[in-house]
This record gives C-alpha cells, structure tokens and sequence, in this order.
C-alpha cells in the first residue's frame, strides 16, 4: 500500500515539474525575462526549438507552470531582462533580448545557439499619448524613423543582429505634414540606449533638416519610457513592442499607442557554463 500511494506521489510530481518525460538526468539551469511578454516569448522560442511544450491556450502570456513537457530538465530563474546578461556566466544558459545583448557585446547573429525569426509580432514601435496620432508632429517623426536613410542604417550597423520592418521606407519626410509650422519646436522622445537612441540619432539629423529638434532621452528601464509619455512630460517613446505595451496599459491604466513598427530584435539563447544546447 505504501508503496503505491508512493508511486501516485511521484507521478504527481513529475506533472507538476512537467519532466516524466526526461531524457536526461542532467538538469540545466536557464535565465528567462521576468515580464510577462517576453517570459512568454522565450519560452516560445524553447518550444520552437524543440526544448519544452507548452500548453496550447498558453500564448503570449504563458509562464512555466504552462510547461507540459520539460524532457531536458531546464530550470527557470526568472530575471528582470536587462540584468539577464550580467547572470548568464552563472546560468547554464539564458534567454536575452537582442537589444541587452548587444549592449553587453553580445553578437546575436554569431554568440546566440538559437534565435528567433524576425517575427513583426514583436516590432518596436514607435508610441504616443491617445489623441496624439494624427497630430503633425507624430507624423513627421514617423516619417522619418521610417526613412530609407534608417532602414540603410539598421542593415549596415547590426548586420541581422536589429531587423527593420518598414515596408515602404520615405525619404524622411510626410508630404501631409505642416512643416513650416513645426519649424523651431522640440519633439522629446524616450528611448532605450541600444538600438534605439542610436537609430532615432538619424532620425533627429532628417527633422534638424526642417529646424525641428528630436530631443532624444535615455531610459534603462521598461518602465519610467511609458510613464512620462503617459504624464505629458515627454511626447513619444521608442523602446517596446506591442505585446509588451498592450500588457502595460491593460495593467497601469495608462493610454499609449503604437503609431509605428520600426525593427524587430530577434529574441535569442545564449551558452554561459554550457556552450551548446542539449543533444536532442
């Protein structure tokens, strides 16, 4: 009797850790995002490729408790994503968005051991306060961070490692737009520093060309960017995805907009005490 009602333990057990499954004894641990969009992206991407399956109502919003089969023994510790690349020589392995992992001199294209396509589901975007769309000056900073000289730039400087998802690039300008009366105004703009303060560098060269300044301020955190958008203090935002902003106003009450899809950075997975995944 006991050692049935022992057997019944076990096999709970390994439903709860979603490893019965296991081809491995070795047990590997692996850093993930702690926000809710892109935990649920990286463990997407270990579905993609073969790792771990996922409960299929799970989505864009799945966690490891919707892990139904974990054959290769990955333990998740989940770490807020910029610090992820800091852990990772203490992890087994680690789940890092592109823009981090460049920051860190990470190469995505050559260091990463699996990495996403370039999904225009998880585009960074340019975002404004609601009401602020059709304005001019939305507008104009769209054209020109969806320029043909940013689209060239994105391609020469990251080499696949930023992916641009312009379909029809300008050339730099709204032909709707009142420039003349945008002329000696400040556009501000929060942004991150990699890739996107560095992008958003040409864009404020195309605006200076029509004596409109883009003052670009940078943030480290996926927080703050949202917030002084949604006060009024700053105008726009370039640093998130829509996924990612979605959650963000769905949680905070706030009432940010997608105006524009700019790149993608491919989400990818990283070796720290390993240098290759798993044997499948």
């Amino acid at each position: 009797m006991k050692k049935f009602i022992s057997a019944i333990l076990v096999a709970a057990a390994c439903i709860t850790m979603a490893a019965c499954s296991s081809k491995t004894e070795t047990r590997y641990t692996i850093a993930i995002p702690n926000d809710t969009t892109n935990e649920a992206r990286a463990l997407l991407l270990l579905e993609s490729l073969g790792y771990i399956e996922l409960d299929d109502n799970a989505g864009i919003t799945a966690t490891p408790s919707d892990i139904t089969s974990n054959p290769y023994n990955f333990e998740f510790s989940e770490i807020e994503a910029a610090q992820i690349p800091s852990a990772l020589q203490d992890m087994d392995f680690a789940v890092i968005n592109s823009n981090y992992a460049i920051d860190a001199g990470i190469n995505p294209v050559e260091d990463s051991l699996g990495i996403e396509g370039s999904s225009s589901a998880y585009a960074n975007v340019i975002v404004v306060k609601e009401g602020n769309e059709e304005a001019d000056a939305a507008k104009a900073l769209v054209a020109a961070v969806s320029s043909t000289a940013v689209v060239d730039y994105i391609n020469e400087k990251y080499a696949g490692a930023v992916v641009s998802t312009v379909d029809a690039p300008t050339d730099g300008y709204d032909s709707t737009v009142d420039y003349e009366a945008l002329a000696g105004t400040t556009i501000t703009i929060a942004a991150t520093p990699t890739p996107h303060a560095e992008i958003l560098a040409i864009a404020k060269d195309i605006l200076a060309e029509k004596d409109i300044t883009l003052e670009i301020i940078e943030f480290t955190d996926y927080v703050q960017p949202n917030n002084v958008v949604e006060s009024g203090e700053v105008y726009a935002n370039y640093f998130q995805h829509v996924p990612y902003l979605d959650d963000f106003n769905k949680e905070n009450g706030t009432h940010l907009v997608s105006v524009a899809p700019i790149h993608v950075e491919p989400m990818g997975i990283y070796g720290g005490k390993q240098t290759a995944l798993p044997q499948k």
